[in-house]
């Protein structure tokens, strides 16, 4: 069947079903698994008038982002462990979500990607793009898609 999941998980509730899924996916085909979490870049403005942040705090605060994102990775790889699945976790830092979830699914050789998807429609899909959308359209390898 599948011999390596991408699974992209945010911690959310409805991300929270997609990790189900992906973990009996594998579990019955004894497929491993890469869970991964983007976390956001600190928004930076050069704009005169803008309001300057220290760079201690940046700092401080993208650390933050970073460590909540491997603690909702951490929990993944903890319920895989527990399943009999093996799983590894990945961080990744960009403002590009779809393309970082790609570039992650090619790097880690993977063979499907499992992802949910916050089903926004209307205006509100196309003020706020979709990151799943992207995925959909870009990638080379099957995608499963949750809601």
């Amino acid at each position: 069947m599948y011999n390596h999941i991408l699974l992209a998980t945010d911690g959310s509730e409805l991300s929270d079903k997609a990790v189900q899924h992906a973990l009996a996916l594998a579990k019955l085909g004894q497929t491993q698994i890469t869970v991964v979490n983007i976390s956001p870049n600190y928004p930076r403005s050069y704009f005169e008038g803008s309001a300057i942040v220290d760079v201690k705090e940046v700092e401080r605060i993208q650390q933050s982002w970073l460590d909540a994102a491997q603690a909702v990775v951490d929990k993944v790889v903890a319920q895989g462990t527990a399943a009999g699945v093996p799983v590894k976790g990945v961080v990744v830092q960009s403002d590009l979500v779809a393309e970082s979830l790609l570039k992650t699914a090619e790097k880690e050789h993977c063979d499907l990607i499992v992802m949910a998807s916050h089903g926004y429609r209307g205006i509100k899909r196309l003020l706020l793009g979709s990151e799943t959308q992207h995925v959909l359209t870009h990638a080379t390898i099957p995608v499963l898609v949750l809601r």
